[in-house]
């Protein structure tokens, strides 16, 4: 007994005495072996957390495509009243003497009575002879403004509409087209139903009238036509919001005297289209009015245009993605989760990009460190979704009758045109505070009759 805590103490000290003899190499090992296990619980962490990036645009792909099986079948509309709304028509013109001719010929030309709507041309900021051009047609206005320091055609808008309203005679709708357009004649029928209907906010079907100009133009046709089938027409018909486009654009005038215009970022279409939907305003699509717009001729101005588009929409996600997707949960309403996620749309591409990059650079290295989504399902869950993502434009071609074989040949080039949205996206990210608005230049002038023509080949 009087031994025993001796027997502890050497037992213990031989402890001691066994590890301070331990050869170097066994310690450098353990070391080594730590740090391995540090790196690899790092790498398991990186790897959760790219799977879970990748599951949750999974769940956004797979919710867009289950929206577009509403968009096979199509309703067609029936008109139901006879003309009764007046309108007033604003066109956003900034050095538009090429192509104003054009649409205001056709305007005068709507079938709908005349005393019943007015032609405002806004010759914003001109420096060419777009007014006089406008003036030379009788009955139809040129309201001229020059502000250097508020330019945009979101601010040309809000003048005009004050310039509007302090007018005597004063209108039940507002129309909104671009300079560059022709319109179907039968536009303000439609609209005139849609608002008869009780509908405060109206867009039309946007087209191009010049998808046969270049493998750029072709590729804005192919774009058009799919979000119209597959992105707006279904939700119109499961009775969501619609998102305006820019053009083509009909407001009831309470409304717009109610809300104010107040959108003057890069991308007031989609700043007001979200403005009413937080106020319980949906816009719809009218199907049956068509507008058709030209489309840049060549890839660099196509990439200022959508670096622009961008831009602003970097700038309306920020604003109101988060109230927007609180007052969905608050009321419990899909419409307004749905305009919640295309707002961040800009952040699905811009994640989508990276992540795929990384994941490629990953998988091209001879022991990849990162886990596909597809590795962890069955195969054909990854053929079905190549599939589907390469089927749906045709899809959508065929659908909207389109018979040009041109464009059809042109969805091999289409692919460029999908992937250029990525650095487009990235620079806009980093460029996102740049205000500055970019006009693009219309030099394709052509009559309804003609770009009319060239589709029924």
């Amino acid at each position: 007994m009087f031994f025993a805590p001796n027997h502890i103490e050497n037992r213990e000290c031989g402890k001691h005495d066994r590890a301070a003899e331990q050869p170097k190499h066994i310690k450098q090992g353990a070391r080594v072996a730590r740090k391995k296990g540090l790196r690899g619980y790092q790498l398991n962490m990186w790897n959760s957390f790219f799977l879970v990036v990748q599951v949750l645009l999974a769940m956004v792909g797979l919710y867009q495509f289950a929206l577009t099986l509403f968009g096979l079948k199509r309703k067609p509309a029936v008109m139901k009243h006879e003309p009764g709304k007046s309108f007033a028509i604003l066109v956003a013109a900034h050095n538009e003497e090429k192509v104003i001719s054009a649409l205001v010929e056709n305007l005068l030309r709507l079938n709908y009575p005349r005393e019943l709507f007015d032609i405002f041309v806004i010759c914003d900021n001109c420096t060419d002879n777009t007014a006089e051009v406008v003036r030379r047609f009788p009955g139809v206005y040129a309201c001229e403004r020059f502000n250097q320091h508020q330019r945009g055609k979101g601010f040309a808008i809000e003048w005009m509409l004050k310039e509007l309203w302090s007018r005597p005679r004063q209108y039940d709708a507002v129309v909104m087209f671009d300079a560059d357009n022709l319109v179907d004649p039968d536009y303000l029928l439609h609209m005139n139903n849609d608002l008869m209907n009780g509908h405060q906010v109206i867009q039309a079907y946007l087209d191009t009238k010049n998808p046969d100009d270049s493998w750029i133009t072709a590729a804005y046709g192919i774009t058009y036509w799919y979000c119209n089938r597959l992105w707006q027409l279904p939700r119109k018909q499961l009775r969501m919001a619609n998102f305006l486009g820019g053009t083509g654009m009909c407001f009831d005038s309470a409304l717009l005297k109610e809300m104010g215009w107040g959108a003057t970022s890069l991308v007031e279409d989609l700043e007001f289209t979200v403005r009413c939907v937080k106020r319980g305003v949906y816009p719809v699509l009218n199907y049956e009015a068509k507008v058709f717009d030209e489309k840049p001729l060549t890839f660099k101005a196509s990439a200022r245009q959508r670096l622009r588009w961008m831009q602003g929409h970097f700038t309306v996600a920020r604003k109101y993605f988060f109230p927007l997707l609180w007052a969905s949960l608050k009321e419990r309403s899909f419409a307004k989760f749905d305009t919640a996620l295309y707002t961040v749309t800009v952040y699905n591409v811009l994640f989508g990009s990276i992540f795929s990059c990384i994941m490629w650079i990953d998988q091209a290295r001879s022991h990849p460190a990162l886990d596909s989504i597809y590795k962890h399902m069955p195969w054909w869950i990854g053929v079905g979704a190549i599939f589907i993502s390469c089927a749906q434009f045709p899809l959508a071609l065929a659908l909207e009758k389109v018979r040009s074989w041109k464009m059809y040949a042109s969805l091999l080039l289409f692919p460029i045109y999908l992937a250029s949205w990525w650095p487009i996206t990235l620079w806009a990210f980093f460029t996102q505070n740049n205000k500055t608005w970019s006009h693009t230049e219309h030099t394709r002038v052509l009559r309804l009759e003609e770009v009319q023509g060239k589709q029924v080949l």
